[in-house]
């Protein structure tokens, strides 16, 4: 896939988010990152994740790295 041409992962933080009733503010400071950096995960437009990102985010949120992101066919 060409660099310049979008993705087809899906990120599905505003669902987590919603179900467990918390705010991106209390998930950045629980997982020590920015809430920009959350806010462009959330809305699709980021373009690589850390590993100890990833574990810190299926930890606070107790799921899955499939719930929080899909690939779109």
């Amino acid at each position: 896939m060409p660099v310049d041409e979008p993705h087809r992962i899906v990120c599905h933080l505003d669902q987590l988010l919603a179900e467990r009733d918390m705010t991106l503010q209390a998930l950045a400071d629980a997982v020590g990152v920015t809430v920009v950096n959350l806010s462009v995960l959330k809305n699709n437009r980021g373009k690589a994740i850390r590993f100890t990102t990833l574990t810190a985010l299926c930890d606070v949120l107790q799921c899955e790295v499939a719930d929080l992101f899909s690939c779109e066919r």
